[in-house]
């Protein structure tokens, strides 16, 4: 009868980490691609975690993440097809399970308060450095949130101003894209005079010079998106 060769079973801590973890399986969503190659880079070197697509919209993001069922996303909110947040709340509607971790370029406080009311888990600044952004990326998969410092205390700071009503951030959308008084009552069907009393809130709780300063503090703050829902920037002001 034929003995069977003995196998030799490697043993050590490599082999006892290889068995007991399963690669963290990660999908990048950013427009650009020397972003796209940098995190692929910075995730890929990591023995824990792999990238298993890159997409450079939200279509694109949505077809990979149903293809390859991804633990973690990492998400640009400015994307020209889509705004992020309303992505993760698509991404996340069909994979309640996934976790996303924003790491993005955007400023102001309401993009950060949108990316989590949206269900986003992780939020950081591209500015971050490299090991902040593997951290959340474990962080997000172990089911806690990756919220620096700043970023919670900038959006609790500012839950005390008093927030622009959703019609006068209607009224301020439609000054942005170059509309007068007359033509944004036109667009809302309301009165003149109503906008006129609009803005004037509008310009009081912004503290604003005027309407174009009005509108910049607004996209700063991320109280207005300069994507105005065509895939275009929000247009020049126009005066009274």
């Amino acid at each position: 009868m034929a003995t069977m060769a003995s196998a030799t079973i490697p043993v050590g801590p490599a082999f006892a980490f290889t068995m007991a973890t399963r690669q963290i399986r990660v999908v990048t969503v950013d427009e650009h691609e020397l972003v796209q190659e940098g995190l692929a880079a910075l995730i890929n070197r990591e023995p824990d975690m792999t990238v298993v697509a890159a997409a450079a919209s939200g279509r694109e993001a949505l077809d990979s993440i149903r293809r390859h069922r991804p633990d973690v996303v990492t998400l640009d909110l400015l994307l020209s097809d889509m705004p992020g947040d309303d992505l993760a709340r698509r991404i996340l509607a069909e994979f309640p399970r996934t976790r996303i971790v924003a790491i993005t370029s955007a400023q102001g406080y309401q993009h950060a308060r949108r990316a989590l009311d949206a269900g986003i888990q992780g939020y950081l600044s591209k500015a971050a450095p490299n090991s902040e952004m593997v951290r959340a990326i474990r962080q997000v998969q172990a089911g806690r949130r990756a919220i620096p410092g700043p970023v919670a205390a900038g959006i609790a700071e500012h839950l005390t101003e008093e927030a622009l009503t959703p019609r006068e951030i209607q009224v301020l959308q439609s000054v942005a894209r170059g509309n007068r008084n007359k033509q944004v009552a036109a667009q809302l069907s309301i009165a003149e005079e109503t906008v006129r009393m609009h803005m004037k809130n509008i310009l009081g709780k912004l503290d604003a010079n005027n309407r174009t300063h009005a509108v910049t503090i607004a996209v700063t703050r991320g109280i207005l998106r300069s994507w105005d829902g065509s895939g275009r920037a929000a247009g020049r002001t126009a005066n009274a």
